[in-house]
């Protein structure tokens, strides 16, 4: 009994549908991280002289659901990163990331950490508080009303689209830049989630200097 050798067409064939099916998991892969991997950068303090107007006053609603001032924040620098509690890797990271930094750069009392939520619909102030208290250590989370929210993201220059996701849950296309303010409230520079950990820890230490 003999073996026919399947034709030369047949191979290409299956060559070809490997080849697809590696390049649409490929795309699949990217997809995803952009997803959560966007970043929009806002100017530093160098690039511009509109640098100073940077930022801005702000009230929104913090963690007790009582209202937060940004007046609260002056007399101490503060680095804000704006987020969402079901975040799944970008947020939890970054917030982790952060902590760790502050610690290098001069301890928990150098500098605020605080959290603003791009989902306000969902991150209400029991939401923004729970998520807070998971990195052990300090954070600010804060909230508000939509109309709150999309006015301090302009004012803070930060991009944020939701994508309804087919399974319970969110995903948002938004920036993943954290922004550094002065003890008087001043834009100062960003820490970029690519940044190497000397390079932020560097400017963390200028800022609380």
């Amino acid at each position: 009994m003999t073996e026919e050798t399947p034709p030369k067409s047949t191979y290409r064939q299956v060559r070809l549908l490997l080849w697809i099916i590696v390049v649409l998991a490929i795309a699949g892969v990217a997809a995803l991280l952009l997803v959560q991997r966007v970043t929009v950068h806002p100017p530093k303090a160098d690039e511009t002289t509109a640098a100073s107007s940077f930022g801005g006053p702000f009230t929104l609603v913090d963690s007790d659901g009582k209202p937060f001032s940004s007046e609260k924040l002056l007399g101490k620098p503060y680095a804000i990163y704006f987020g969402f509690t079901r975040c799944a890797d970008v947020c939890p990271t970054t917030l982790s990331r952060m902590v760790r930094l502050r610690k290098q750069a001069g301890g928990e009392k150098a500098f605020n950490i605080v959290f603003v939520t791009i989902d306000p619909t969902y991150d209400g102030p029991k939401q923004v508080g729970q998520y807070a208290t998971l990195f052990n250590s300090p954070i600010i989370g804060l909230t508000g009303t939509p109309a709150q929210i999309d006015k301090v993201k302009k004012q803070y220059g930060i991009y944020a689209q939701p994508n309804p996701h087919p399974t319970p849950g969110m995903e948002m296309m938004h920036s993943a830049v954290v922004l550094l303010f002065d003890r008087n409230g001043h834009f100062v520079t960003t820490i970029a989630p690519d940044e190497p950990d000397q390079d932020a820890v560097a400017k963390l230490k200028k800022l609380v200097g």
